[in-house]
């Protein structure tokens, strides 16, 4: 099958870019880069996914990392529509999967209001790659039990507004996503909500690229460690007793930097 046949002219693709290493895409999303004529790209697409975009493709950067955002999901939106009716292939590469807090569902509908089709190729989210190139795991048989997902993006200077109770079960695995600046929000609130202070926490850097370090630490000194390991540096904090680091493990990733906290 030819590679364009894959996108019919005038629609758009939601093509999940993985955590960043080329070697992590779907081979479907692989075949949806080589068929578009025009990509539209975030900030954390890895380059090595970008440098699978064919030579004579349109690149577009539309930005969307904390703190730098060059355009708003409005702007986007837009960009999308105007190179579908003007019958582009259109990819629209997120990192991560598109559906695990990339706004893909305000895309789709902006999309279906004008009569364009939009479809989904999921990709591997960050929790997952963390926990694989770390060498541990999002759950834990009869100690994690269930994986929670959340976000803590706001706006500079609000706080995050969560259901902290819910949040602090020591049954559960949390995969904290854009967490860094409210780290010390989220642990003082998960530990005032009854989650045991030295429960397992992972700070993981640059998750699949070149440079991905993880570091194992406990709940009470997450705070204090994430802008010492991450700086300004894409990270994903994780939660729970699955995430305690074993000795007889040393990470999927061999060439990654897996440090413990020995405080």
């Amino acid at each position: 099958m030819p590679q364009h046949d894959l996108i019919a002219a005038g629609d758009v693709w939601l093509v999940g870019a993985g955590p960043g290493d080329p070697d992590l895409l779907t081979r479907k999303a692989e075949r949806l880069i080589a068929a578009a004529d025009i990509v539209f790209y975030d900030a954390l697409v890895g380059p090595g996914v970008l440098d699978l975009v064919p030579d004579g493709v349109e690149l577009v950067s539309v930005g969307k990392r904390s703190g730098r955002h060059s355009k708003d999901q409005g702007s986007i939106n837009d960009l999308l529509l105007e190179a579908a009716l003007a019958g582009r292939r259109v990819v629209r590469l997120k990192g991560g999967d598109p559906s695990m807090f990339g706004r893909s569902s305000e895309e789709i509908t902006h999309l279906a209001r004008h009569g364009v089709r939009a479809h989904i190729c999921p990709g591997i989210t960050a929790a997952s790659a963390a926990v694989a190139g770390a060498g541990v795991s999002l759950t834990l048989r009869g100690l994690a039990r269930s994986v929670r997902f959340m976000t803590a993006h706001v706006r500079a200077g609000e706080p995050v507004e969560l259901d902290w109770a819910a949040l602090a079960d020591p049954d559960a695995t949390l995969a904290i996503y854009m967490g860094r600046a409210a780290a010390p929000q989220i642990a003082r609130a998960l530990i005032d909500h009854g989650m045991a202070a030295d429960i397992p926490a992972l700070i993981a850097v640059n998750v699949s690229l070149p440079g991905e370090r993880y570091f194992f630490t406990r709940l009470d000194r997450m705070a204090a460690m994430v802008p010492v390991v991450a700086g300004d540096e894409p990270a994903v904090l994780l939660i729970g007793q699955a995430v305690r680091r074993r000795s007889d493990v040393e990470g999927a990733a061999s060439s990654a930097a897996i440090c413990e906290d020995q405080l």
